[in-house]
């Protein structure tokens, strides 16, 4: 190999890297478009001649040749929480309010706020520098792979410039991609001409490129990035930086393009102007942003605060007023639930909202009702909240008709009739009949959803055929069921029947994860089923466990502990557990599961102590290292002790470790007992 053609290479690779930061992140060129493309050509040229030369990170790879078959779901080494909404400042102030309380009123307040880009969440995923993997939010806890998608969107960089930090072996950054205005306007412009249907707004087209299968497509529609999250796997924040607007900076320097309009705010009144004054001038912007999203900028303080199921306590995203239109109600129905909850709702005439027709909308609650003083007849303006879930914000009490009632929740179930409970701390009325249909057609219509046992064939319509005709009474049932009965339903013949018997007996080999979501718990959505049961490997793990030891669980706090604990203890329940273990299905990790998680235990037997302050690792993931490894880890220094990790401002257990002649050790000794942690 000549030597000078490999250093050639390597300059013009950096040479057209330096090009591509300068114009798609600093948006400030700094050669020609010619002088760019006769640089890629010669690369071009040079690569196709001695391809053993080709690199992942090199400009010419950026477009695949070959479209994709398939996307594939992996996991995210760091799960991707949503945001907790609100949608005033009288709203913001009271999750401020929420926060203080818990950590209390004399902390030091700083905010960082950022343009919420309204568009679509990706993972990237950086190995000594280079991009190895993009995926996309999927469930927060699973996405899928669309790695080949990613490489296309110029503002992400293939390589990274790691000068000065040469030891992170891998990085997660997080990150918005989404379409520019100009570029969803020409994209529907060639839709139309094409005869196709346009999309309705530029999220749901950005949503629609990154899940292309042919990467060619996806490089023509030209997605833009902004970068807003960095992490480095298994290790404390605060070895990156100290504060979300340090960390920024970081992702600046790596070569990410980051929001210009980011601002730090030593006050909620600063957030709160900053929130109103993008809410006109957003509309000057060459993208679409809904909202502000406000994180307390220490990491210590974000570290302290922790999260609920779904959400950090730490960030808010603030949203601008959806699209709002009138209408007028021509009816209140209540629905029943899955766990019995009634919840109002508003049948309109049906209007156009952001790009789809709406009939229903949700009014909560009867304390939202008596709020609003809905009445059948009013003209009300509806709106999506979060751009998603319909919903009544105010009644037109002018354009009221002269004969109107006040409508007033029912005291019985408006399904089976019996009587309905509202618990002093709750607004929601609960039928608390088991046996009610309602209660049982939505735990069905749960348990076969997709993210649940995933039995398709199974919809609303044929579930109500079998609670209504007395075929099912639990979600047991499904898999006693004939063939014969089923091909008695209406729309249901015999080769319809066969396949449905035959994908209800498939779903038993569904994971435990999947079954644990099915059996609709309050509180435990599909990620938290996930996070469970890579703690407790099966049912009677999980049975057994206290409230204490659930909640001691990264993620899950007392409220969802107390469900789980309390689900476990009707025997009803117990009964439905018996029979689906009966049934054969998945109430326990497979071996393969359990070994991802016994592999490796060089830990076994011994005993730790963590004490001070570690120079990377927060306690609890060094704690979490630990017992993945096989280890167990106490709080207090004995004699069966066989390690003290000590780090800085370590106290009285390092001098009682000492006078027991206990092994002391650091985090860098620890880490090197400890396998492979990627």
């Amino acid at each position: 190999m000549d030597v000078k053609v490999e250093a050639r290479v390597k300059e013009l690779r950096k040479l057209l890297q330096q090009a591509s930061y300068a114009y798609y992140v600093l948006d400030c060129p700094i050669m020609e478009d010619a002088v760019y493309d006769q640089l890629y050509r010669e690369l071009q040229n040079l690569e196709n001649q001695y391809p053993q030369l080709i690199t992942s990170d090199s400009p010419t790879q950026r477009v695949g040749e070959k479209p994709a078959t398939q996307f594939f779901s992996v996991r995210h080494h760091v799960p991707l929480y949503s945001l907790e909404n609100a949608f005033s400042v009288e709203e913001l102030k009271a999750w401020e309010g929420r926060w203080l309380r818990q950590l209390g009123s004399e902390v030091e307040r700083e905010y960082v706020c950022e343009l919420k880009i309204d568009g679509n969440a990706l993972a990237l995923t950086y190995e000594k520098g280079v991009l190895v993997r993009g995926a996309t939010r999927g469930d927060g806890i699973m996405g899928e792979d669309i790695t080949q998608n990613v490489r296309t969107i110029r503002s992400i960089p293939l390589r990274l410039n790691l000068e000065g930090l040469e030891t992170w072996e891998r990085i997660e950054v997080r990150g918005e991609a989404f379409l520019p205005l100009d570029v969803f306007a020409q994209i529907n412009g060639e839709r139309e001409k094409n005869g196709e249907t346009p999309f309705a707004n530029p999220r749901n087209a950005a949503a629609g490129t990154l899940r292309q299968l042919d990467s060619r497509i996806v490089d023509k529609r030209r997605l833009d990035f902004f970068a807003y999250t960095l992490h480095i796997p298994g290790q404390d924040d605060a070895m990156i930086a100290n504060t979300q607007w340090e960390a920024l900076e970081l992702l600046s320097k790596l070569g990410f393009k980051v929001n210009p309009h980011r601002r730090l705010c030593v006050s909620i009144q600063e957030v709160a102007d900053y929130y109103r004054y993008w809410d006109t001038e957003r509309l000057n912007l060459a993208y679409m942003t809904d909202g502000v999203v406000v994180k307390l900028n220490s990491f210590k303080l974000q570290e302290q605060l922790g999260f609920t199921q779904k959400f950090p306590r730490w960030a808010v995203a603030l949203k601008y007023a959806a699209e709002e239109a009138p209408t007028v109600v021509e009816n209140i129905s209540v629905n029943v639930g899955r766990t019995g909850a009634l919840t109002p709702l508003a049948e309109m005439r049906p209007v156009q909202l952001a790009g789809t027709t709406v009939s229903r909308a949700t009014l909560h609650n009867s304390d939202r009702i008596a709020q609003l003083d809905i009445r059948i007849g009013d003209t009300v303006i509806v709106r999506k909240a979060g751009e998603i879930i319909p919903e009544v914000v105010r009644v037109l009490k002018e354009l009221r008709p002269e004969i109107t009632t006040p409508f007033v929740m029912p005291t019985h179930c408006p399904v089976c009739g019996q009587p309905v409970v509202k618990e002093r701390d709750e607004a929601v009325s609960r039928c608390v009949n088991i046996s009610c249909p309602a209660i049982l057609k939505g735990a069905i219509e749960h348990w076969v959803s997709r993210d649940a046992l995933d039995i398709r064939g199974v919809g609303e319509k044929l579930v109500h055929q079998l609670v209504d005709r007395g075929l099912v009474h639990s979600v047991a049932d499904l898999y006693e069921l004939t063939v014969s009965q089923i091909a008695g339903l209406e729309r249901m013949g015999q080769k319809s029947a066969e396949k449905l018997v035959a994908a209800i007996a498939q779903s038993k080999n569904q994971p435990w994860s999947r079954v644990l979501y099915g059996l609709g718990i309050r509180h435990v959505g599909n990620v938290t089923a996930q996070i469970l049961t890579e703690k407790f490997p099966t049912v009677a793990d999980l049975s057994q466990a206290s409230t204490a030891k659930i909640s001691a669980i990264y993620g899950i706090g007392a409220e969802i502990a107390d469900s789980i604990y309390n689900w476990f203890q009707v025997d009803s329940n117990q009964r439905l557990i018996a029979r689906l273990q009966a049934l054969g299905l998945q109430l326990a990790n497979t071996q393969e599961e359990l070994a991802t998680n016994t592999t490796n235990q060089v830990l076994s037997g011994k005993i730790f102590v963590i004490t001070g302050t570690l120079p990377s690792l927060k306690r609890d993931e060094a704690k979490a290292l630990i017992q993945k490894a096989g280890g167990k880890v106490t709080d207090s220094v004995s004699k069966n002790t066989d390690f003290l990790v000590a780090g800085s401002e370590a106290g009285s257990k390092l001098k009682k470790a000492e006078s027991l002649g206990i092994k002391i050790i650091d985090e860098a000794q620890l880490l090197a007992m400890l396998p492979d942690r990627n």
